[in-house]
């Protein structure tokens, strides 16, 4: 199996894993079942064909629309299904080309074990990415257990730091022998940060402006990444976020119902999600290339 073949699987894979998100996204916020009923249409309840169900080629051959009620297909379905498939063959093309191996199967346990764990992390955040961009809800289900992943992985550090090689969780590599202080320090730091941004908030504002459910992103962004990535990804959160209200403030027509711009809710899970995807992939180089220009010593 060559590394093109390798890395057209993981994206086919990652085009099903994205399908399947996608039901998520659409069932949990309204207390459904994941399996049952079957795929249907959101509007005039239809249930949908076999070949309706295939990630972005159906949507496609759709036209974005129902066959039956023509009631539209959001752009989120071939948006997460391509941001998941994508994902996904990029951290097998970068796996494979950083271990020098051409075949998935024949990289060490513990190579695979990262990237594998890499692909779950990147799944999750596409989710809370999805979740709160939709319904300005990030949900336990998610943000939890992806902390107790960060520790569980924390807790397999020693043996893993030489295939460390992403761009995020390569920030353990420089810790061998302290994975779990790490963790620790990574989770309390940047959550500290969100917090006490929190607190202020309230007392200036006199009401919550950075929900709870951001708290455990940035909670679960800081177990995963170690303190400065995800204090990177915290930042591109804060950047892109910012450029988003500008944007609703120049744009009148984005808005919802309220009088002001400053009243209109953000979806700032969306926003720390997507700084997390950019400093699980390049963060460590991002880092490094900030400190080397900074003069700072890593």
């Amino acid at each position: 199996m060559t590394l093109i073949l390798s890395t057209v699987i993981a994206a086919i894979v990652g085009l099903a894993f994205g399908s399947f998100l996608n039901v998520c996204v659409s069932r949990w916020p309204h207390d459904e079942g994941i399996v049952k009923p079957r795929s249907y249409c959101e509007s005039c309840k239809r249930t949908l064909s076999w070949w309706e169900n295939f990630p972005v080629l159906s949507w496609l051959v759709l036209r974005g629309r129902c066959r039956t009620c023509r009631a539209p297909i959001g752009w989120r379905h071939p948006v997460v299904e391509l941001a998941v498939a994508g994902l996904w063959a990029y951290t097998v093309w970068q796996t494979l080309t950083s271990t020098e191996q051409q075949n998935f199967a024949a990289l060490s346990y513990t190579a695979m074990l990262n990237a594998v764990a890499q692909m779950i992390f990147l799944w999750f955040l596409v989710a809370l990415a999805a979740l709160d961009a939709e319904n300005l809800w990030l949900p336990d289900r998610l943000t939890l257990p992806g902390v107790l992943l960060g520790f569980l992985l924390s807790l397999a550090h020693p043996a893993l730091d030489t295939y460390y090689i992403s761009g995020g969780f390569a920030e353990w590599q420089h810790l061998t022998g302290v994975s779990f202080a790490y963790w620790f320090l990574g989770l309390v730091i940047p959550t500290g940060l969100i917090l006490v941004i929190r607190y202020l908030y309230r007392v200036f504002r006199h009401r919550d402006g950075i929900g709870s459910g951001d708290v455990k992103l940035v909670a679960m962004l800081g177990g995963w990444l170690g303190v400065r990535v995800a204090l990177l990804a915290f930042g591109i959160g804060v950047v892109t976020a910012a450029l988003y209200g500008l944007l609703l403030y120049a744009n009148p027509a984005m808005r919802g119902d309220g009088d002001s711009w400053l009243e209109e809710k953000v979806p700032f899970g969306t926003f720390l999600s997507i700084g997390g995807i950019v400093s699980c992939l390049w963060g460590v180089q991002i880092v490094a290339a900030y400190m080397s220009w900074a003069g700072v010593e890593g």
